[in-house]
């Protein structure tokens, strides 16, 4: 039986605009002008053979590598040149193609992790006085963790050690660190790497579950391109730093082009 294709998000506004990006690693381009716009509530699959330039563009937008040339705007503001720890702060999270839990935490809090930069009010006084303040956010806090690890059908797991975590659930635990903190734009560069069916079907409930809640831009790279298709409203597909195509995904399916460059190698 067919899919049925992803709904159009063509109604909701850009959050994040990519105008022109070009990145270069000495002589080689690995991005080249590349001009995209990401919006709100849209899931956006990239896909592209190895060195495409896919992980490249997802590093251009979260701060970790800057461009050589062009733009990147973010709910209006010019975010080329602001650090990782702006854009986290002010929504894009990610996760990475590696898994990178802290393994001497717990998964809870791992996830708990991604809520400490906004403090607790008062400083090591408060602490020391067990202010009331201090204990209502690290209450809400704790609930909070506790609604993504239920989210994220981890729960049973919250207080083991992360290194003592199966990879694939290792992985679910990322996601839910990257989710915590309410994002506007999801970064995720092959979450389910290591996952079995099981857990994916938890990684699927979950993106959608955010991306509706949140009204969250959710941006996936992933090798499983039935899964890409699946869960995307839109995919773009890259080649040689360059966007060969961009449409839904049955248009990108049949594009001659992604055909020649992806499908066919």
């Amino acid at each position: 039986m067919t899919e049925p294709e992803p709904e159009t998000t063509s109604e909701f506004p850009p959050l994040l605009r990519c105008v022109d990006v070009t990145v270069r690693f000495g002589g080689v381009i690995a991005l080249d002008r590349v001009s995209l716009d990401f919006r709100a509530g849209e899931v956006c699959g990239l896909i592209g053979p190895n060195g495409a330039g896919k992980t490249t563009l997802l590093d251009a937008i979260s701060g970790i590598t800057a461009p050589s040339a062009g733009q990147i705007h973010f709910a209006g503001a010019d975010a080329t040149r602001r650090s990782p720890t702006w854009r986290a702060r002010n929504g894009i999270r990610r996760t990475f193609q590696r898994q990178q839990c802290f393994g001497w935490l717990t998964a809870q809090h791992n996830v708990m992790t991604a809520l400490e930069w906004h403090g607790g009010g008062g400083g090591l006084l408060a602490d020391l006085a067990r202010s009331p303040a201090r204990l209502r956010r690290e209450k809400a806090r704790r609930q909070r963790a506790a609604e993504v690890l239920e989210l994220c059908g981890i729960t049973s797991v919250a207080h083991l050690p992360a290194a003592r975590l199966p990879l694939g659930t290792a992985r679910i635990v990322e996601l839910a660190r990257a989710i915590v903190d309410r994002p506007r734009m999801l970064l995720l560069d092959e979450p389910t790497s290591g996952m079995e069916e099981a857990e994916v079907e938890i990684f699927d409930h979950a993106v959608r579950a955010v991306r509706s809640e949140e009204n969250c831009a959710v941006v996936i790279i992933e090798h499983d391109v039935g899964l890409v298709m699946r869960m995307s409203d839109r995919v773009v597909a890259l080649d040689l730093g360059r966007v060969l195509a961009d449409g839904t995904p049955t248009e990108v399916r049949s594009h001659p082009e992604v055909v020649a460059a992806y499908f066919g190698r």
